[in-house]
C-alpha cells in the first residue's frame, strides 16, 4: 500500500548508489542526485520526478520545503557550502571529461587534483569533528578551489560573504558588486580575504611576522669523540652582530642527543622576524663547542676527569641562498652545513665572519662533505596563527628562540624581562708563568643578600637554565676574546639589588689539572637611581684573589667600584681592603635589556616618582616627549595614573602640561609599532581610570586650543590635539560618568553647556577659510579625520537625535562649495564617509537628520565631477544601510529624498564617465582602468541600487515633479542612454552572471514604470522621435544581451535563472510590442530605421519573442504600402540587415522557416505570411517573403561554412539580387579563394562584378577598396586583375579573350602604349600555353548524407576539382579532416532513406572523369597535346564513372562475353572551373556499355598508355631505370601470351558471335584494328627497351621477344611482313619505324581513336604500371578465373589507399583512362614521382609542326610539296655510316599525335635538338627551282627564334627539285629493299594523304639506307 508523505515533514534524499531504472516505472538515478519522496510502499519509494526506486539506494537527510505546491523546492538542512560543493562537482564532472576530449591535458589533471581535494575537504566538513577555527580554514580552502575551478572552466563567478554564497535579493546591488570584486580578488590571489576591507579610516594593518623553523637532523662529524654543544643563531653581516638568541643542542660523544627524550626533537623556532629582517644580509651561524680534554689529540694535556669547554668548529648558511626556496615550499627543506675548524684560536671570535668572507687561511675545511644536516621551513603570521596551522611542530617540543630586543609590534600581554650579556674579552697578566694562561670565566647571579640565584642563566633555548656559567677556554691566551652571548632571565622581583660576579681561573694542563682562581670582577644590575644597566659595553675592574679566597661576605667587594664610572663616584676608597684591583687587568662585557617592566630611562623614572621632587614636575612633564616610545608603552598605566594624579594635585598649574603629555601618549599609540596597545588604553579608561574631575580641564584645554587656531601661526600642538580627539573624548565622557555616578548627576547642565560650546569651537575651526593658510588646512584635516570617532562616546551621554544634531551642525559648517582645494575635499568626504559608516547613521532617527546634509555635499561634488570614487563609496554605504533597513517605514521617505537629490546627477555622472571611458579607449586602444574598473562599476551599482529601492509611488512622484515635457524628455533620454551603455560596454566581466541578471531585471522593471509616461507625453501631437527611438533601441539591445540567451546555458543553470527571473526577453518583447502598437500613425517614422534592430530581435532563438515581433514587420509593410504604394524601403533594409546580422553569427536552423508558408507559429499572433495573404498587396508580399526566406538560407549557409577551421571547400556563390550585397559577397568569395591560392576561381568570381560594369564614363562612388572613379576605369582595373589571376592559375585560354577585349578598348581610344602592353601579354600567354607545363587536375564526386551536415550540403552530391598532385586518398583524408565526425561510406551505391534522414554525417567519395565539351578541338589531328589537354579538363559540366556487372548468365569459359559496364554521367549546375572548386550535381544519366564496346574501350586505353610511356623513354624524359617500361611491356605481352586480349578474340571474333550479332560487325573490325595496333606499339616498345636495357637484364628482354613472337603469331598467324622483321635481327629499326608509321596511321585515321581518347594526368605514369602480380585491366594475369576479377584488382573511384575505416570496396572503374590510373600498390613511390619532377623542368621553346609555315601557301592552299613538308619537321641528319654511332643512336625517333610532349624540345643536353619532331625521310641533295619553297626547317627556325641550330656540325643541302617521280623512285627502291608490295602499302590506312606523302612516310622507315 502506497503511503503518502505529503503531510509528513519532508526530507531530502541523497542517492548512495546508482539505479538504472530497468523495472517498470523505474526512475533512473545517478550517485549523488537528490530526490524528494512523495509516497512509500514496502521498500520502494515514489519521487516527484515520477518513478519508483529502492529505498535502500538512498540516504535520508533533513530538509525544508519552500514554495509549497506544484513548484515547491526542497532545500537540505546542511551547511550551504557543502551543498555548493556537491552541485559544483556534478557540473565540473561533465566539463572535466570534455577537457580530455579537447586535449587540454594540463588543465584536465589539475582539475582532477582540485576535485579530489574538494571531495576530501567536503568529507572533513561532514565529519563534524572539526573545531570552529578548523571549520573556517576548511571553508576557506574550499572556496579558493571552487573559485579557481570556475574561473578556469569559464563558469560564473560566485559572490561570497564569509565563504558562503550570498542571495542577491538580500543585499544591495552595491554590496553585491563589492562581493564580486572581492571574489575576483580571491581567485586572482588564490587566497580568501578574511573579513571586509575597511573602506575608510587609516586603520593600521599589523605587519605579518616571519618565523624560521630550524631542525637539526644529525651531526655526522664523528671524529670528535667527546660531548659537544652546538649553538645556532642568526647573524647580520652588515651590522656585524647577532640578532637572535642562541638555540643550543647538547650531543653525546656518539653524536646523539645527550637527553634521550630529545631524539627527533632538536628543533627551534626563531620568531618575530620582520620584513625588514628578511631583507638583511642574514646568516645562520652554528658554533660547535666540545667538552673534554684541553687538546683533542693529546691525552697528556690534563687528566681525563677534568672537563673543559673548548672551541671546535663553525658552520654558516646564507639565508639569501635558501630564502626563496623555503618561501615557496609548504614543508621542510634539508640543507648540509660544512663544519670548519679554526687555525688560530685567537681568531675564534670572528671565525664565522672569516668563513663568510672566505678567508681560507684562517680556517680549515673538512676533509669530507659531512657536517650538520638541518631542515628549514619559513612560517608566517602571529604566533597564535602559527600554532593553529602547524600543530605538529609545537608537539615536537620546539624551542622558541626570540630576537635580541623587541619585535616590530609589541603586544600588550607580552611580558618579558630578559637581560642579554655578551662576554666580550679580557686582558690578564702572565703572573710569572713561562707560558700564557688558559683562562676560564665563571659567572654567578647573586641577590642582595649574597644568595646565588638558581637557574637564572641560559646558554641558549632548547636546554634548561643553569645557575653557574663557565666560559670556553682559549689555549694559552692572556687576552682571550669570547664574544659569547648569555641570557639572564632574572625575575623582576629579584632584579633590584642583584649583581653579577665573574671569577677568573687558570686551567693547568699538568697531571692534576687544577683550576686556580686568580681574580674576579662584578657589576650590579641596577644603579642607585633605579635604572638598570645601560645597553652598552662596560669595562669592569678585575680584583686579585687566590684559590683560598671565599666570597661568603659579598659586602666586602660590593662597596668597591666595579668600573670607571663607579670609581669616579667614590674617590675615597681605603687601600686596606682585602681585595686589591689589578690595574693591568680588565674585563669587557656588553648588555642589552629587553624588559617590559624595567627601564633604563631616567626621565621616565623621575615622572613615576614625581612626588619625590614636586618642584621638578614642570621639567619632568616637559621631558616626557623625549622618552622612548617602547618605554612609555611598557609603563602606560603607571604613566597615565601619574599624569591624572598630577592634574588632580594642581589643575590650574599643571593642566596644560598634563593635557599636552596626554595628547603625546595618545598620538604615540597611532604608531603602527604600538597600535595594538590601544586596547590597553581602552581597558585603562574603562576599568582603571579614576579622574572624576578631569573632564572639566580636558574640555577647557581642548576648547582653548580650537579657539586659538585662527590666531596661532605654528599649529603643530593644535593639530596633535585634533588627532587625539577620539581618546580625549573617551577620557572626558568616562570622567563625566564617574563624576555623575559619584554626585548623582550633579552639574549635568554645565556639562551639556560645555559640550555645546566645544562643538561651537569645532564648527568655528571648520568654517575658517583655509585657502590662505596651509597650516590651518592641516588643522581642519586633523579635526575632520578624528571627528567621526567621537560619535560612540557622545551616544553614552546624549540621545541619538542630539548627537545627530551635533554632527549635522558640524558637517553643515564646512564650506558648501567645492573650492577649498582638492586635498581638503578628500578629507571632508572621508569624514562624511566615516559618518555614514558609523553606528550613529544606522539609526533611522539620525538618518532623517543627517541624510540631507550628506546628500547635499555629494550632490555638489558630483555636479563638479570631483572625487567620484569617494562619493561612490559613500553612496554604496548608504544603499547598503537602506537595503538592510528596508522593512522600516522611514526607508520610503529616505528613498524619496535620494531620488530627488541624486537620480538626475547620478545619470549625468554616469554618462560623463562612460563618454570619457569610450574616448580613452579610442585613443589608447584600452579603457582607463580607474574609470572603468573602479568608478564606472561603483556608480552603476549605486544607480541600480537606487532604482531597485524605488517603488511605483517613487516613480510616480518623480514623473510628477517634472515641470515641463522638455525636462521629462531629457530625463528619459539620459536613463535610456545609460541603460544602453550598460549593455553595450563591458561594465561587468563576462563571468559576473549574477550581477548581469540582476542588472537586466532592474532595467526591465524600470522600463515598465517609465513606458506609460513615454506613451502619455510623447504620442500623437507631441510625438518625439528621439525619445521613442531611444526606447526602441534600448529594448532591442536588452533582448539581444548575451547573458539573457538562456539557450546557451546548461539545463540546471537555465532552470535556476528561469525560476528566479523568468525569461526577461519575453517581458521586454511584450513591452516593445505594446509600445509599438501605441505609436499609431507615427509608425511610419521608424521605417526603415528600426527594421534592422527589430530583425535582430527575431533572430533571437526564442519562439515567443519571434511570434511577438513578426506582426511588427507586417505593420511596417502595411504602413509603407499605404504611404508610398510599395514597401521597397522595408525590402531593401530587411535584406541589408539580414546580411549583416547573419554574418555576425545570429540566427539558427529554425529561423530558416520563420517567414515561410509552412511555418506553424505558436502564440496569439498569426504568421507573417498569413497576415500578408489577407492584404490587397498579397502577391508582392508573398514574393517578398519567399525571396527573404531564400536569402536567409543562403546567408545561413555562408555563415555555417565560415565556422570551421578549413572553409576552403565550403565556398558558395552569391545568387542574391541586391547589387551592393551581391558585389560585397563577390569580393568576400574572391578573398577566400586568394587566401587558398585558388587563382582561377578568384578570377571567375571577380569576373561576375566585371560583367556588371560597362565601358562608360559614368562616375562611381567609393566602394569597398575601390576609390571614387569612372565606370570605365573600374572595369579596366578589374579586367587587369582578372587577367592577372588567370595567369597565376595558368588558365591563359580564359585570359586571352579579356586581353582582346582590353586591346579593343585601347585601340578605340588610340592608347597605343597600353595596346602594346596588352598585345605583348596576349602573345606571352600563347607562348605559355605551348611552353609551360600544366598538370591536369583530378575530379572527385562527393556525397554529403545525413541531417548533421549543414543545410547547404545536406543530402546533396557535388563534383570537386582537386588540387595539383592531389590523389583520391589525399582528397578523402582532407574531407574527413574537415568533417571529423563523418563516416566514410564503404560502397558507391545511392544511399537509402535511413542514411539520408539519419542523425549523423556520411561521406561518399570516388573519382570521376570529365567528359569534354569541345570535341572539335580534340578531334583535330594537328592540334598539339598541350592545347588539347586544356580542353579535356576545363569548361566541363559532365563527368562519368563506370561500374562492371554481368548481364544474364556467365560464360564459364570466357566471362568477358557477359561483362557489361554501367556508365553514370553526372551533369553539374555550372561548369568547372568556375567561381567554386566544386558544384552541385544537377542530374544523373545512366547507360549500359556492352562487352564488345567495353573491350574496344579497354584496348584503346591500353594502346594510348603504351604510346605515352614509350614516347617518354624515346625522348629520354624518363631516363636511368627502365623498370617501369619493362614491367609495362611484360604485363601486356605476358598477359597476351597467356590469355589477355586473346580472350577478346575468343569472345568476339568467334563465327558464332559474329553471326548472332550482325550489328556489331563494324565494332568487331575496330577491335581487330586496335589489337593489331597494339602489336605494332609493343614492337616499337621492345626496340626502345633493347636500346636502354641493362646487360644484366638481357635475359628478360629475350624472354619478352620470345613471348612477343608467340603473341604475334597467335593474333596474326598469316603476317609475313611482321614475321620478317621479328625473325631478322639485323633489321630492328625498320620494325620500330614501321610500327611507328602504322601507329601514326591508325591514330590519325581512326575516328574512334579520337572519340575514345582520354586525358593524361600527372598520375598517368604511375597508375598504368603493372606489378609482378599483374594489376592491369584486361591485359594482366591470364590465369585469373573470372574476368571481373581484373576490375576488382583495380582501385575503384571510391577506394584508393585510404585507411580501412574510410575505404570502400573496389567494385567500380572509371569510364576513362583514369580508372586504371589509381596506382599499382607494388610500384615503388620513386617511379610515381619521376615524371612529375621532370614535368616541372622548363621545356625549351618550340613550335608544333602545324604551326611551322603559316603563310607559305599558294592561293591560300598549301601545295602538295608544302603539305608534305608540313608533316616532316626535318631534323639534323647523322650519317648512318658513322662508325662512332651506335645502332640505337642512328635512330631518330618521332612522336605522333599521341606523344605527350609533341612539339617540344628535350630538356636534357645530351639529346638531339629536335627530339619530338616528326621524322622525315632523307632527301637527295638537289636544288629547288625558283619559286619553290627552299628553306630548311632548321634555317627557318633559326631565323624566327634567332637561335643557332642545335647541331650545326653538318647541315643539310638544299634540295633543288622535288617532284612526283623522285618519290616514285624512292618508293621503288624501298619496295625492292624491303620486299614490300604496292598493295600492302596501300592497305596502310593513310586516308587524306597523297601517294607522295605516303611514300615519304615509308621512306622514313629506311632512312639509314639513304647513303646506299
Amino acid at each position: 500500500r502506497w503511503i503518502s508523505s505529503k503531510k509528513k515533514k519532508k526530507n531530502g534524499k541523497k542517492m548512495v548508489c546508482s539505479f538504472r531504472g530497468s523495472v517498470s516505472h523505474g526512475l533512473t538515478l545517478e550517485l549523488g542526485e537528490t530526490v524528494q519522496i512523495l509516497e512509500k510502499c514496502e521498500g520502494k519509494s515514489f519521487s516527484r520526478s515520477i518513478g519508483i526506486f529502492p529505498v535502500g539506494y538512498i540516504h535520508l537527510k533533513k530538509a525544508v520545503v519552500t514554495n509549497r505546491g506544484q513548484y515547491e523546492t526542497v532545500i537540505p538542512l546542511e551547511d550551504p557550502i557543502i551543498t555548493e560543493v556537491t552541485s559544483t562537482l556534478q557540473e565540473w564532472s561533465v566539463l572535466w571529461k570534455q577537457l580530455y576530449v579537447k586535449h587540454k591535458v594540463d588543465l584536465f589533471y589539475k582539475l582532477r587534483h582540485v576535485m579530489n581535494e574538494l571531495i576530501d575537504l567536503r568529507r572533513q566538513l561532514l565529519s563534524g569533528h572539526l573545531t570552529q577555527d578548523q571549520v573556517r580554514e576548511v571553508k576557506r580552502h574550499i572556496t579558493v578551489r571552487l573559485d579557481w575551478g570556475n574561473e578556469h572552466l569559464g563558469l560564473d563567478l560566485v559572490p561570497r560573504k564569509e565563504f558562503e554564497m550570498v542571495d542577491a535579493d538580500q543585499i544591495s546591488v552595491s554590496d553585491l558588486y563589492k562581493m564580486h570584486l572581492s571574489s575576483r580578488h580571491s581567485v586572482q590571489q588564490s587566497t580568501s580575504q578574511d573579513g571586509g576591507k575597511q573602506r575608510h579610516g587609516d586603520s593600521c594593518r599589523m605587519p605579518v611576522p616571519h618565523h624560521l623553523f630550524v631542525n637539526l637532523k644529525s651531526f655526522t662529524y664523528n671524529t670528535i669523540g667527546e660531548d659537544t654543544d652546538i649553538f645556532f643563531s642568526l647573524y647580520d653581516l652588515r651590522e656585524g652582530k647577532q640578532i637572535s638568541e642562541k638555540f643550543m643542542v647538547r650531543l653525546n660523544k656518539n653524536g646523539g642527543p645527550k637527553n634521550p627524550e630529545k631524539v627527533d626533537r632538536l628543533c627551534a623556532l626563531f620568531t618575530d622576524l620582520s620584513n625588514k629582517d628578511m631583507k638583511r644580509d642574514l646568516y645562520i651561524v652554528s658554533q660547535v663547542i666540545r667538552t673534554g680534554r684541553m687538546l683533542l689529540n693529546d691525552s697528556k694535556k690534563g687528566p681525563p676527569h677534568v672537563q673543559y669547554r673548548r672551541p671546535y668548529g663553525c658552520a654558516v648558511l646564507a639565508m639569501s641562498d635558501v630564502l626563496q626556496t623555503i618561501s615557496e615550499l609548504k614543508e621542510e627543506k634539508d640543507f648540509v652545513l660544512k663544519v670548519y675548524t679554526c687555525n688560530n684560536e685567537n681568531e675564534w671570535y670572528q671565525i664565522h665572519e672569516n668563513i663568510i668572507r672566505k678567508s681560507s687561511t684562517k680556517y680549515t675545511a673538512p676533509s669530507t662533505n659531512y657536517g650538520l644536516i638541518i631542515s628549514l621551513q619559513l612560517l608566517r603570521g602571529d604566533m597564535e596563527q602559527v600554532r593553529r596551522e602547524n600543530p605538529m611542530i609545537f608537539n615536537r617540543g620546539v624551542a622558541i628562540t626570540r630576537k635580541l630586543g623587541f619585535p616590530d609590534v609589541i603586544m600588550p600581554g607580552d611580558i618579558r624581562n630578559d637581560l642579554y650579556l655578551m662576554l666580550e674579552r679580557g686582558d690578564f697578566e702572565r703572573g710569572g708563568k713561562s707560558v700564557q694562561k688558559n683562562i676560564e670565566v665563571t659567572m654567578y647571579v647573586l641577590y642582595a643578600d649574597g644568595e646565588i640565584l638558581k637557574e637564572c642563566i641560559s646558554l641558549g633555548s632548547g636546554e634548561h637554565n643553569i645557575s653557574e656559567y663557565r666560559s670556553f677556554v682559549l689555549y694559552h691566551n692572556n687576552s682571550p676574546r669570547w664574544s659569547e652571548v648569555i641570557k639572564l632571565p632574572i625575575p623582576i622581583d629579584r632584579f633590584r639589588g642583584s649583581h653579577l660576579r665573574f671569577e677568573f681561573r687558570h686551567c693547568s694542563t699538568k697531571d692534576k689539572g687544577e683550576k686556580k682562581l686568580f681574580g674576579f670582577a662584578f657589576t650590579p644590575l641596577m644603579r642607585e637611581d633605579g635604572t638598570t644597566l645601560s645597553d652598552e659595553s662596560h669595562e669592569l675592574y678585575v680584583y686579585k684573589c687566590d684559590e683560598n679566597t671565599t666570597f661568603s661576605n659579598h659586602a666586602l667587594y660590593l662597596g668597591l667600584p666595579c668600573c670607571k664610572d663607579d670609581f669616579n663616584g667614590c674617590p675615597n676608597i681605603p687601600s686596606s681592603l682585602i681585595f686589591q684591583r689589578s690595574t693591568k687587568e680588565t674585563l669587557w662585557i656588553s648588555t642589552q635589556l629587553s624588559s617590559t617592566k624595567l627601564t633604563q630611562n631616567v626621565d621616565l623614572l623621575a615622572l613615576l616618582k614625581w612626588k619625590a621632587h614636586p618642584e621638578r614636575v614642570m621639567d619632568i612633564l616637559g621631558r616626557l616627549r623625549h622618552v622612548c616610545g617602547e618605554e612609555i608603552v611598557k609603563f602606560l598605566q603607571d604613566i597615565l595614573d601619574t599624569l591624572f594624579s598630577i592634574l588632580d594635585d594642581n589643575t590650574d598649574k599643571y593642566g596644560p602640561l598634563v593635557f599636552q603629555s596626554l595628547v603625546f601618549i595618545i598620538n604615540l599609540l597611532r604608531d603602527s609599532k604600538f597600535y595594538h596597545f590601544r586596547p590597553v588604553m581602552d581597558t585603562y579608561i574603562q576599568k582603571h581610570f579614576a579622574g572624576a574631575l578631569a573632564y572639566k580641564e580636558l574640555i577647557r584645554c581642548l576648547k582653548w586650543y580650537m579657539d586659538r587656531s585662527a590666531e596661532v601661526v605654528r599649529q603643530d600642538h593644535i593639530q596633535e590635539a585634533m588627532r587625539a580627539l577620539e581618546y580625549l573624548f573617551k577620557f572626558i565622557v568616562q570622567s563625566r560618568i564617574l563624576y555623575s555616578r559619584a554626585t548623582c548627576g550633579m552639574e549635568e547642565d554645565q556639562f551639556r553647556a560645555s559640550i555645546q560650546e566645544l562643538f561651537q569651537s569645532i564648527r568655528f575651526v571648520l568654517s575658517l577659510d583655509s585657502r590662505s593658510s596651509e597650516t590651518l588646512i592641516f588643522t581642519q584635516a586633523a579635526l575632520l579625520n578624528s571627528f567621526p570617532a567621537i560619535f560612540d562616546e557622545l551616544l553614552q551621554m546624549f540621545t541619538v537625535q542630539e548627537v545627530a544634531e551635533f554632527v549635522r551642525g558640524t558637517l553643515g559648517s564646512m564650506p558648501s562649495t567645492v573650492h577649498i582645494g582638492q586635498s581638503m575635499d578628500v578629507v571632508k568626504l572621508q569624514s562624511i564617509a566615516r559618518t555614514v559608516d558609523s553606528r550613529l547613521f544606522s539609526f533611522p532617527e539620525s538618518r532623517r537628520i543627517l541624510l540631507p546634509v550628506v546628500l547635499h555635499h555629494i550632490h555638489l561634488h558630483l555636479r563638479q565631477q570631483k572625487e567620484l570614487l569617494i562619493c561612490s563609496g559613500i553612496l554604496s554605504s548608504i544603499f547598503s544601510i537602506i537595503k538592510s533597513s528596508s522593512l522600516e517605514s522611514s526607508v520610503q521617505e529616505e528613498v524619496e529624498m535620494m531620488v530627488e537629490s541624486l537620480l538626475d546627477v547620478l545619470l549625468q555622472t554616469l554618462l560623463a564617465i562612460m563618454s570619457k571611458s569610450q574616448s580613452q579607449e579610442a585613443v589608447r586602444g584600452q579603457r582607463c582602468p580607474q574609470c572603468t574598473a573602479e568608478i564606472t562599476g561603483e556608480y552603476v551599482s549605486c544607480l541600480l541600487s537606487l532604482l531597485r529601492q524605488m517603488s511605483e509611488i517613487h516613480f510616480q512622484h518623480l514623473l510628477d515633479n517634472f515641470q515641463s515635457k522638455e525636462e521629462l524628455k531629457e530625463f528619459l533620454l539620459k536613463i535610456f542612454c545609460v541603460f544602453r551603455n550598460l549593455m553595450k560596454l563591458s561594465i561587468f566581466p563576462r563571468d559576473w552572471n549574477v550581477m548581469r541578471l540582476l542588472t537586466s531585471n532592474i532595467i526591465v522593471s524600470t522600463t515598465q514604470y517609465l513606458s506609460p509616461a513615454l506613451h502619455k507625453s510623447f504620442t500623437d501631437a507631441d510625438f518625439d522621435f528621439k525619445v521613442w527611438n531611444s526606447y526602441f533601441s534600448l529594448a532591442v539591445l536588452f533582448i539581444n544581451q548575451p547573458s539573457l540567451q538562456l539557450e546557451t546555458l546548461t539545463p540546471a543553470k537555465r532552470k535556476k535563472v528561469f525560476d528566479k527571473y523568468g525569461d526577461m526577453r519575453v517581458m521586454m518583447a511584450y513591452e516593445l510590442f505594446s509600445m509599438w502598437q501605441n505609436l499609431g500613425e507615427n509608425k511610419i517614422h521608424f521605417i526603415p530605421g528600426m527594421i534592422g534592430p527589430f530583425l535582430g530581435v527575431t533572430l533571437v532563438p526564442q519562439i515567443e519573442v519571434r511570434n511577438i515581433m513578426i506582426p511588427i514587420f507586417h505593420d511596417m509593410m502595411d504602413w509603407e504600402q499605404r504611404k508610398n504604394g510599395n514597401f521597397k524601403q522595408v525590402e531593401a533594409e530587411l535584406i541589408d540587415k539580414l546580411d549583416s546580422l547573419v554574418s555576425e553569427g545570429k540566427g539558427d536552423e529554425n529561423y530558416r522557416e520563420l517567414f515561410s508558408l509552412l511555418t506553424q507559429l505558436f502564440g496569439p499572433y498569426p504568421s507573417l505570411l498569413e497576415k500578408i495573404e489577407q492584404e490587397t498587396w498579397r502577391e508582392t508580399g508573398v514574393s517578398f517573403v519567399t525571396s527573404v526566406t531564400r536569402l536567409m538560407e543562403r546567408l545561413l549557409d555562408y555563415r555555417d561554412c565560415m565556422k570551421g577551421d578549413e572553409t576552403e571547400n565550403k565556398k558558395i556563390g552569391c545568387t542574391i539580387n541586391k547589387e551592393e550585397m551581391y558585389i560585397r559577397y563577390i569580393h568576400k568569395l574572391c578573398d577566400m579563394h586568394l587566401q587558398a591560392e585558388n587563382y582561377t576561381e578568384a578570377a571567375f568570381t571577380l569576373l561576375l562584378y566585371w560583367e556588371l560594369l560597362h565601358w562608360e564614363e559614368r562616375p562611381l562612388r567609393e566602394f569597398l577598396h575601390y576609390p571614387a572613379q569612372s565606370e570605365w576605369h573600374r572595369k579596366e582595373g578589374l579586367c587587369r586583375k582578372v587577367i592577372h589571376y588567370f595567369n597565376k592559375g595558368k588558365c591563359w585560354e580564359y585570359g586571352i579573350p579579356l586581353c582582346r577585349e582590353l586591346a579593343f578598348q585601347y585601340e578605340s581610344l588610340y592608347d597605343y602604349q597600353s595596346l602594346s602592353w596588352i598585345r605583348k601579354m596576349e602573345a606571352a600567354y600563347y607562348d605559355n600555353i605551348m611552353e609551360q607545363q600544366r598538370l591536369e587536375p583530378e575530379f572527385f564526386r562527393v556525397g554529403f548524407y545525413g541531417r548533421k551536415f549543414p543545410f547547404f550540403l545536406r543530402n546533396k552530391e557535388f563534383v570537386c576539382r582537386g588540387h595539383d598532385y592531389e590523389r583520391l586518398e589525399a582528397f578523402q583524408q582532407r574531407m574527413l579532416g574537415e568533417f571529423p565526425q563523418a563516416i566514410a561510406m564503404q560502397h558507391p551505391n545511392q544511399p537509402d532513406e535511413g542514411i539520408l534522414q539519419g542523425d549523423a554525417q556520411y561521406l561518399q567519395i570516388y573519382a570521376v572523369n570529365p567528359v569534354p565539351e569541345n570535341i572539335d578541338v580534340l578531334q583535330m589531328d594537328r592540334v598539339p597535346d598541350r592545347i588539347k589537354s586544356f580542353y579535356r579538363v576545363n569548361n566541363v559540366r559532365r563527368f562519368r564513372y563506370d561500374r562492371p556487372f554481368h548481364k544474364g548468365s556467365k560464360d564459364k569459359d570466357n566471362e568477358f562475353k557477359s561483362l557489361w559496364i554501367e556508365r553514370t554521367t553526372l551533369i553539374l549546375t555550372h561548369p568547372l572551373p568556375g567561381i567554386s572548386r566544386w558544384f552541385e550535381v544537377d542530374k544523373r544519366e545512366l547507360i549500359e556499355v556492352s562487352p564488345l564496346e567495353n573491350a574496344i574501350y579497354v584496348v584503346e586505353n591500353k594502346n594510348q598508355e603504351l604510346r605515352t610511356l614509350i614516347s617518354q623513354y624515346q625522348h629520354k624524359q624518363l631516363h636511368g631505370n627502365i623498370n617501369l617500361l619493362s614491367m609495362c611491356l611484360n604485363g601486356v605481352i605476358d598477359a597476351a601470351v597467356n590469355g589477355g586480349i586473346a580472350r577478346y578474340q575468343e569472345a568476339f571474333f568467334d563465327k558464332e558471335y559474329i553471326s548472332s550479332h550482325p550489328e556489331d560487325t563494324e565494332k568487331i573490325t575496330q577491335l581487330k584494328d586496335l589489337m593489331q595496333e597494339q602489336v605494332h606499339i609493343l614492337g616499337m616498345g621492345l626496340a626502345v627497351h633493347e636500346k636502354l636495357v641493362h646487360p644484366e637484364m638481357r635475359p628478360l628482354h629475350k624472354k619478352l621477344i620470345d613471348q612477343f613472337q608467340m603473341m604475334r603469331s597467335s593474333l596474326f598467324p598469316h603476317s609475313p611482313l611482321l614475321l620478317l622483321f621479328v625473325s631478322t635481327p639485323i633489321f630492328p629499326i625498320p620494325l620500330l619505324s614501321l610500327s611507328l608509321s602504322l601507329s601514326l596511321c591508325l591514330s590519325v585515321s581512326s575516328p574512334l581513336n579520337v572519340l575514345g581518347s582520354v586525358r593524361h594526368s600527372s598520375s598517368s605514369l604511375s597508375s598504368h604500371t603493372s606489378s609482378e602480380t599483374g594489376n592491369l585491366l584486361i591485359l594482366t594475369d591470364s590465369m585469373m578465373e573470372h574476368p571481373e576479377d581484373l576490375y576488382r584488382m583495380q582501385p575503384s573511384p571510391s577506394s584508393s589507399s585510404l585507411s580501412s575505416t574510410h575505404s570502400a570496396p573496389s567494385q567500380m572503374i572509371n569510364s576513362g583512362h583514369s580508372s586504371i590510373r589509381v596506382g599499382s600498390p607494388s610500384l615503388p613511390d620513386r617511379y610515381r614521382h619521376n615524371r612529375e619532377l621532370l614535368m616541372l623542368l622548363p621545356p625549351h621553346r618550340d613550335r608544333p609542326s602545324s604551326a611551322m609555315y603559316p603563310n607559305m601557301t599558294e592561293n591560300g592552299q598549301p601545295t602538295n610539296h608544302q603539305r608534305a613538308l608540313y608533316h616532316q619537321v626535318i631534323g639534323p641528319c647523322k650519317p648512318c655510316s658513322d662508325p662512332n654511332l651506335s645502332v640505337a643512336d642512328k635512330v631518330l625517333t618521332a612522336p605522333s599525335s599521341w606523344s605527350l610532349d609533341s612539339g617540344t624540345r628535350d630538356t636534357l643536353p645530351f639529346l638531339s635538338a629536335h627530339v619530338g619532331s616528326v621524322m622525315a625521310p632523307p632527301v637527295p641533295p638537289r636544288t629547288l627551282p625558283p619559286g619553290h619553297f627552299s628553306m630548311h626547317f632548321d634555317a627557318f627556325h633559326h631565323q624566327i627564334n634567332e637561335l643557332p641550330p642545335a647541331l650545326p656540325a653538318r647541315s643539310l643541302r638544299k634540295v633543288s627539285s622535288c617532284n612526283y617521280y623522285v618519290f616514285v623512285n624512292v618508293y621503288a627502291w624501298v619496295v625492292f629493299s624491303l620486299n614490300i608490295s604496292w598493295m600492302k602499302i596501300c592497305k596502310m590506312k593513310f586516308e587524306g594523304f597523297s601517294y607522295p606523302e605516303k611514300i615519304f612516310y615509308i621512306c622514313g622507315f629506311s632512312r639509314h639506307f639513304y647513303t646506299k
